[in-house]
């Protein structure tokens, strides 16, 4: 009789030198004996008594029935649990979403039309169950679509729509524009619309009975134990890439609500749901539809490689396969190429203007200075990023104000065409001096801060025509707000992130713009502003090709470093 106990042999995960493929290295007499008979492509390896077994899950399921027996001494842990995890919980195989969409009818407690495209839209909703990521390109409705999924499903209400704060007027004013009230006894009322609660405060109180709750993101945690209590069966979150970290409040406050028994539908929005690297999908779909991509390990191993940063970015081999596996099953992605015939492009060009070089050297050199300063008394890890962080700021800053001068002449150039423009810019600083150097032609402005009754009656104006400039904060303007009054849009300062562009230019392009959008980007000579179109560039390829097939792609760069370094170069090239 054997004892159960006594290890037979060993056990390790290996590089087969010859070959150069991971394998299991088997050794022991008794073992070795057992594996060549069970596994017939087993091989010997270089000593006596070993044997080397191709890494298949075959092999490994007779490994383990070999060692539910006769224990081996295993001596690549971590590898082998992953691996048995992997062969003997299989992921649920979900049926894919039939991908013939038809234009579906929505119900009768929606009104006002829907575009072909957007019928479409219902019925990927109807079908994914509501459990979907609507990743439509921006400008082509996705609270429209939300909304008439939600006045169509069977049992959507009391609805939580999560969004970002700049954003709550506007999903009132939708819901009370495209939907009918339905009374308890299920009459629907013509007039009037569902009851909504916009939560302003984080302080917790009971929550009123009513059919749509609208929170911003920031206070969601203060409030997540009243909402737990309201019956919710639909959460929606809007511009969903909020969360792509896992280990935020406001991801574990939604993660939380989403896991309600009471919660039927999940809806995520978004048309930049990747930020900067493919695998901030992963939190996303795991909220909407968890267990599709398997657990964030699985998920890495199976998509990704770790960069020296430590960042998960998604190998260049997998990225089509990704983005298929989510249109299979979870994520609808149109482009206004494909959906909006009628819309014509955007049309983007590098300007480089000139730029006071020798006050932007000046300052760059006190920067530099500051945060040699800053490095040497940093203690921590944080207070040194934190002062990378405040230089790159710093520099953008003065790069803006060396080039502002020129931008104002530039606006000025447009502004004689006689055609609607926004300017965005990205320092209150900047959007000041703006203000000021363009009073003459009267322009309407949007910035953070502001209260939304203000903001509101700006954009009016603008849409109306009755102020033909708009100076607009780059991130106070990119979200919530429409704008195809304008065709031409001018960055005069650049921002990091490649997506905030995207959102910038397309509150222009989008439901309602008759004209080809003229995006410029206006870039200060002798400024790191090039090396930064040109990050923006790189940033945008990993994204654009998982959501959108293009087949360049770069590397993303380490920006902090990289700008350090190249401050370093032009303070000492000076």
């Amino acid at each position: 009789m054997e004892t159960s106990m006594e290890n037979i042999g060993t056990l390790e995960y290996v590089l087969d030198k010859y070959s150069k493929i991971w394998c299991w290295k088997i050794t022991g007499d008794r073992a070795v004996n057992m594996i060549s008979r069970l596994v017939p492509e087993a091989w010997y390896g270089e000593n006596i008594n070993e044997v080397i077994i191709p890494d298949s899950t075959e092999s490994v399921k007779q490994l383990k029935l070999i060692m539910d027996r006769y224990p081996l001494e295993i001596l690549s842990k971590s590898i082998w649990q992953r691996k048995i995890v992997k062969t003997y919980a299989p992921k649920p195989t979900l049926p894919p979403i039939k991908h013939k969409l038809k234009r579906a009818k929505s119900g009768e407690q929606f009104r006002g039309k829907l575009l072909n495209f957007q019928k479409e839209g219902l019925d990927f909703l109807l079908k994914s169950s509501g459990n979907a990521l609507l990743a439509d390109e921006m400008g082509l409705g996705k609270t429209v679509q939300t909304l008439s999924y939600v006045s169509t499903e069977k049992q959507t209400f009391p609805v939580l729509v999560v969004a970002p704060l700049v954003t709550l007027n506007n999903w009132e004013r939708e819901i009370e524009k495209f939907l009918k009230k339905k009374s308890r006894n299920g009459r629907i009322i013509e007039t009037e619309s569902p009851s909504v609660t916009i939560i302003r405060t984080g302080k917790s109180e009971e929550l009123p009975k009513t059919d749509i709750y609208i929170i911003n993101y920031e206070l969601l945690l203060k409030r997540s134990e009243n909402l737990m209590k309201v019956g919710l069966r639909t959460i929606v979150c809007d511009e969903v890439h909020n969360l792509r970290s896992k280990t935020t409040q406001k991801y574990k406050a939604v993660k939380k609500l989403a896991a309600l028994p009471t919660i039927l539908y999940r809806i995520g929005l978004s048309g930049t749901p990747i930020y900067n690297r493919g695998s901030e999908i992963w939190p996303i779909i795991d909220i909407i539809k968890p267990g599709l991509l398997g657990s964030f390990k699985e998920f890495c191993e199976y998509f990704c490689y770790v960069n020296e940063k430590g960042k998960a970015i998604v190998l260049e081999n997998k990225r089509a396969s990704l983005r298929n596996e989510l249109q299979k099953h979870v994520m609808l992605r149109r482009k206004k190429s494909d959906v909006l015939k009628e819309l014509k492009d955007k049309v983007r060009y590098k300007e480089v203007i000139a730029a006071d070089t020798d006050y932007y050297l000046e300052e760059l050199d006190k920067i530099w200075k500051k945060l040699e300063d800053e490095q040497k008394v940093a203690e921590t890890e944080f207070s040194k990023s934190a002062s990378y962080h405040r230089a790159i700021q710093s520099e953008r800053q003065i790069a803006g104000l060396a080039k502002l001068p020129h931008v104002i002449n530039f606006v000025k150039n447009i502004m004689e065409i006689e055609e609607s423009v926004v300017v965005f810019c990205h320092h209150k600083v900047i959007h000041k001096l703006l203000n000021e150097s363009l009073e003459e032609f009267s322009p309407v402005s949007i910035i953070g801060g502001q209260s939304d009754a203000l903001r509101q009656d700006q954009i009016d104006k603008f849409q109306k025509g009755e102020s033909k400039l708009m100076i607009a904060g780059i991130r106070a303007g990119n979200v919530g707000i429409n704008l195809t009054r304008a065709k031409y849009v001018i960055f005069a300062e650049l921002d990091w992130s490649p997506a905030i562009h995207r959102q910038a230019e397309d509150r222009l392009h989008r439901i309602g713009q008759k004209n080809t959008v003229f995006a410029y980007y206006l870039i200060g000579a002798g400024t790191l502003d090039d090396h930064v179109a040109n990050i923006l560039v790189d940033k945008s390829y990993e994204i654009d090709e998982i959501m959108d097939e293009s087949i360049d792609n770069y590397e993303n760069k380490d920006k902090a470093e990289l700008i350090l370094a190249q401050i370093q170069d032009k303070i000492r090239s000076k």
